[in-house]
């Protein structure tokens, strides 16, 4: 299963760079960038990348003539037909052994679908599996938080020769974000086990994956207003994990937190201290890793508890804080 820009650069360079410095370009480049879906993201990844490699089909409960349970794949079984997106009954294990058989066969299988936390579905549709497949070995696991990873990531996935677990936040489906030129292209393809570095710090770093790469951000900002400048890593990648740019951005900031939405024993955060403490990035921490998860109970199904059960801005910046041994402050975005 497998154009603003030059008018902005000439307005840069031209201007006076008081009035028109780098912080201010990116943020106009970000205003007028295309904006789109998490939804459309991936599904224009899936319809270009069936259209490029005959071998690639999709196959699943819904994902044809229902145009999947979330619209991922709307369209695309008029577009490419029944040989290209198939129906199946709801038998997981049978569709998933003929994902294998065509695996076999030449066609590199991508188990893509929904992850993490959802909402008012309880604990028996609430888990984040990163941790869970990441422990296998064989297995590349993927982790996208917005358009662009969705697009690169999905692309890189279905390219992959090895089998790859792809992991979609269920909350930002409806999510949009901005997206360059460059990301909407076709040949566009992120490499696999490869960090981004979201927003630049000085002062301590932030792990995350998926939405919580967001909640990192929010929390970043409000930390900002405070003197205290957050470097955010967008993992994408949980296996294989980038490593290495998580302990160039610890030797420069000398703490890290690390955040995800799934639960805290054995998960990603756990493993990312694990490989902090083994290497030689210990001795650049001034203080402990401390890891921010979701709260250690099945996910409750009442809003009030459901709401306070994945991490928040608020306790990022509690352990933020306590990371760098700063006085806390009441947060302004902690509900």
């Amino acid at each position: 299963m497998a154009v603003l820009i030059f008018h902005l650069k000439f307005l840069q360079k031209n201007a006076h760079p008081h009035i028109w410095d780098n912080k201010t370009f990116s943020c106009f480049q970000k205003l007028w960038a295309k904006q789109i879906t998490v939804r459309d993201a991936l599904n224009s990844a899936l319809d270009e990348e069936i259209k490029r490699d005959e071998r690639v089909f999709l196959l699943g409960e819904e994902v044809a003539q229902y145009n999947g349970a979330y619209k991922v794949s709307k369209g695309l079984w008029e577009k490419h037909g029944s040989k290209r997106l198939v129906d199946t009954p709801i038998s997981e294990m049978g569709f998933a052994g003929i994902a294998v058989g065509a695996a076999l066969l030449g066609a590199p299988i991508v188990f893509r679908g929904p992850n993490g936390i959802s909402a008012g579905v309880a604990a028996q549709h609430s888990q984040c599996y990163g941790a869970w497949y990441s422990h296998c070995p064989g297995l590349k696991v993927l982790s996208p938080y917005n358009c662009e990873d969705c697009r690169g990531l999905l692309k890189a996935a279905i390219r992959d020769p090895d089998p790859v677990i792809f992991l979609e936040s269920e909350l930002q489906y409806g999510q949009t974000y901005s997206v360059s030129d460059e990301a909407l292209s076709e040949d566009y393809v992120l490499e696999i086990g490869k960090a981004h570095i979201e927003r630049a710090g000085k002062h301590v770093t932030l792990t995350a994956h998926s939405k919580s790469v967001q909640t990192c951000l929010d929390a970043a900002t409000e930390l900002s207003g405070q003197g205290i400048e957050c470097e955010v890593i967008n993992l994408r990648s949980l296996r294989p994990l980038d490593i290495n740019t998580i302990r160039k951005s610890v030797a420069k900031t000398n703490h890290l937190v690390t955040v995800e939405g799934g639960w805290p024993q054995c998960g990603i955060g756990s493993e990312i201290c694990a490989l902090i403490m083994e290497s030689e990035a210990f001795f650049h921490l001034d203080s402990p890793v401390i890891r921010v998860a979701a709260v250690d109970v099945p996910l409750p199904y009442a809003k009030n508890l459901e709401t306070i059960a994945p991490p928040r801005p608020v306790n990022i910046i509690t352990a933020v804080k306590k990371a760098l041994g700063v006085k806390e402050k009441a947060s302004s975005i902690s509900r």
